[in-house]
């Protein structure tokens, strides 16, 4: 069961990542991040107030516990990872071909399953080692198919920040395992649905306060400087709908991958190095719209890259089973 909600959850990761880019190609960072976290919280917001009103029965799947600052305290960390992790995704998105981009986030399982090695006393078999060098290789004809289109990976810093955001992300993932599995298994035990709700609610309080900070700033569209505010509202004239349609679409394609990934890692018997895997084949939806609807430089050259990528992540989950 865990394992198709993981591919479940993959599948809309993909078209998260392709919104993503449309949505960032006009606007700023802090301008579609702050409208994501925005929407976020007004989808999770209604789950919320039902749950507190007793409108929505605790055995609801969709149900949300009211919470302490006990676990307040864990969830405030995680959205400060996790905004972390999106602020250097968003900006290496943005300024990055996406046939690029997805390739090394397609990486993370690799750095979960160190993480794993090191913080919950994981040991790697033959299958995963081999998945491990097999992502060495793609990240270094990534290399290559990048110094192609004139980005340099040690010098380029939005590939810097790319990377930066699969490492945070990594680190998340590893943190949501922690959160989430029962106390006799090392775990916090938390609730997924307060986990995924609440870290939405901070999230949304952080960027705002981002805005706040930079909305008076001069912010361009491609380097995050020009001379007009940040906020949404001052476009809307320019932009109209996509405006708003794109953050939205972007989501609630999160939110609903987000939703049967912290259900996934709820099941009893969920491998987080397993899922953290499957998750990454979101890389084939938003590669492949990447090479032939945006019909970005060098595709086949990069699937090939891909393809060792991908055979890393066939050998982890070979490893994992």
């Amino acid at each position: 069961m865990w394992l198709l909600l993981a591919f479940t959850s993959a599948a809309l990761l993909g078209f998260y990542d392709v919104f993503k880019k449309i949505a960032l190609k006009d606007n700023s960072v802090v301008l579609v991040l702050t409208l994501n976290t925005f929407f976020g919280s007004l989808i999770f917001l209604p789950l919320v107030v039902l749950s507190a009103t007793g409108h929505l029965s605790e055995s609801s799947i969709f149900y949300v516990p009211v919470c302490g600052w006990e676990v307040h305290k864990y969830i405030i960390l995680k959205s400060v990872i996790v905004l972390s992790s999106w602020l250097c995704g968003y900006y290496a998105m943005k300024n990055l071909p996406l046939t690029l981009v997805g390739p090394i986030n397609a990486t993370r399982p690799v750095m979960v399953l160190l993480g794993a090695l090191l913080i919950f006393g994981e040991r790697l078999n033959l299958y995963q080692w081999l998945g491990v060098s097999f992502a060495i290789v793609g990240y270094y004809l990534l290399r290559r198919s990048g110094k192609k289109e004139g980005i340099d990976f040690r010098h380029n810093r939005w590939i810097i920040f790319a990377v930066l955001g699969a490492l945070l992300g990594a680190v998340s993932a590893l943190y949501d395992k922690y959160l989430l599995a029962p106390e006799e298994a090392g775990g916090v035990g938390l609730n997924r649905m307060a986990v995924q709700s609440y870290f939405l609610f901070y999230q949304f309080f952080m960027m705002a306060v981002v805005y706040l900070k930079t909305c008076t700033g001069e912010i361009s569209h491609s380097q995050e400087q020009v001379s007009a505010p940040v906020f949404p509202f001052v476009r809307v004239r320019d932009h109209g709908w996509a405006l708003v349609f794109w953050p939205l679409m972007i989501a609630l394609f999160l939110s609903a991958a987000d939703f049967v990934y912290f259900y996934a890692l709820s099941q009893p018997d969920a491998l987080i190095a397993v899922v953290s895997m499957v998750r990454r084949g979101s890389v084939l939806v938003s590669f492949t719209v990447g090479a032939l609807v945006f019909r970005e430089k060098n595709p086949w050259s990069k699937a090939l890259d891909l393809a060792f990528v991908i055979l890393s992540m066939i050998f982890l989950y070979m490893g994992s089973i």
